[in-house]
């Protein structure tokens, strides 16, 4: 079983030339309540269950315990979905400290324009630079949660 950390950034500037791998996924959520997250996905041509626990005080860190699964059962659970699914494209930029991967995702959807950073962590006080594109950080703001974000959609927030 493991902690996730990780700093969630909106992002204001263009990235997609620094990215070494694009990759599309789709999902959908068994449960949304705070308390745990039951997501299904299919990332690429695999599919994952992934379970995450409430936040800390900081937001920055949560339980996560994941899963592949073959992709024809995610297509099953996500029958049994909640409404709304999460539609994105995750692009892969290494940090400029070589030790870090910004991980970028594009929505699309109900979602669409909106893109969010977030960089994993070995710990809360971890270090790492910021690129020129990152905007304002927005850690442990839940309406930025993927989960959230299937219920009140980014074109409902203006």
């Amino acid at each position: 079983m493991g902690q996730e950390i990780e700093k969630k950034f909106l992002v204001k500037g263009d990235f997609k030339n620094e990215a070494f791998k694009a990759t599309r996924i789709t999902q959908g959520y068994l449960s949304s309540v705070p308390e745990r997250t039951v997501r299904v996905r299919v990332k690429g041509e695999k599919g994952f269950i992934t379970v995450k626990g409430i936040g800390n005080s900081s937001g920055a860190s949560r339980f996560e315990w994941e899963k592949e699964i073959p992709v024809d059962e995610v297509k099953s659970l996500l029958e049994l979905a909640e409404p709304g699914v999460i539609d994105k494209t995750r692009y892969l930029v290494k940090n400029t400290d070589g030790k870090h991967t910004w991980e970028v995702d594009e929505f699309y959807g109900d979602n669409e324009g909106l893109t969010v950073a977030e960089v994993e962590l070995e710990n809360e006080n971890d270090t790492f630079d910021k690129p020129a594109w990152l905007g304002e950080e927005v850690t442990g703001d839940p309406k930025y949660y993927n989960s959230m974000l299937m219920k009140n959609p980014y074109k409902n927030w203006k």
